[in-house]
């Protein structure tokens, strides 16, 4: 069995037909569990094409953001989306953020932890442009627990013998090891949450737009037309549609919140 290729957001349209969904409806479930109340400042790490921070913006009234995204594509699709003038959308590495330390009421990453090659770092980072007092969160797939949603996808490539790439660092979605990493930073009153949300497609045509075409891990360019077939074949045998067609498939993520201590 080959070993896939890295995992890179390339394509900010694609993924938006991709993930955007999913992202909106696990974002909207962090933010009320958060309960932030209005004009808070936020750094938001790993921004993609600004989902998450469309999301802030619409529901808390935010005093100021800051979207950071290492891929020039994504954060250039999320300025034509977002214009307001305290949102500064900037690229850069999760690892090494360009803030001042004790900036932010909130630190979040969405759905990104587990691709960040050193989790520990990572979350240090929020930790440090974090205000004493402020709270360092993150939501990330249950990749352990088969609750991504390309989970369908990835066993029958892996039937298939052609195994799609995972997040680097999936081991960080489960929560042992989230709240381990929280504890050792010496973030407290830290609470866990399971977020579970669905999406559906019209049809079997849309899933595989959606899923596959859009993936990032470029599958089906990877493919040839025989495998591609056989693929779909194993797809449309494996999802359960309705009597119109329309495909429902859940997913679930992996949340967890703490503060600085002051």
């Amino acid at each position: 069995m080959s070993s896939p290729e890295p995992i890179k957001f390339t394509d900010a349209t694609a993924y938006e037909r991709f993930m955007a969904p999913w992202s909106r409806s696990a974002g909207a479930l962090f933010l009320d569990w958060l309960a932030p109340g209005t004009g808070r400042s936020w750094v938001d790490v790993g921004a993609g094409n600004g989902a998450f921070t469309e999301l802030v913006l619409a529901k808390y009234a935010p005093s100021s953001v800051c979207a950071i995204d290492p891929s020039d594509a994504q954060i250039e699709a999320a300025r034509k989306k977002i214009s307001a003038h305290h949102v500064e959308l900037s690229i850069g590495d999760a690892m090494a953020l360009p803030y001042d330390a004790n900036r932010f009421d909130f630190a979040v990453m969405a759905l990104v932890l587990f691709f960040v090659p050193d989790p520990r770092k990572g979350v240090s980072e929020m930790l440090r442009v974090t205000r004493p007092g402020g709270i360092v969160a993150s939501y990330t797939w249950d990749v352990m627990g088969g609750g991504i949603p390309a989970q369908p996808l990835w066993e029958e490539m892996d039937a298939m013998g052609k195994p799609a790439a995972r997040p680097p660092s999936a081991e960080i979605s489960r929560f042992a090891a989230l709240k381990a990493l929280w504890a050792e930073l010496g973030i407290r009153d830290v609470e866990t949450r399971e977020l579970v949300v669905e999406r559906t497609f019209a049809d079997f045509d849309d899933y595989w737009l959606s899923m596959v075409v859009s993936s990032p891990s470029g599958i089906v360019g990877k493919l040839t037309d025989a495998e591609n077939a056989e693929l779909k074949r194993r797809l449309q045998d494996r999802l359960p549609s309705s009597a119109t067609g329309a495909i429902t498939v859940h997913a679930w993520s992996t949340a967890i919140k703490g503060r600085k201590p002051a």
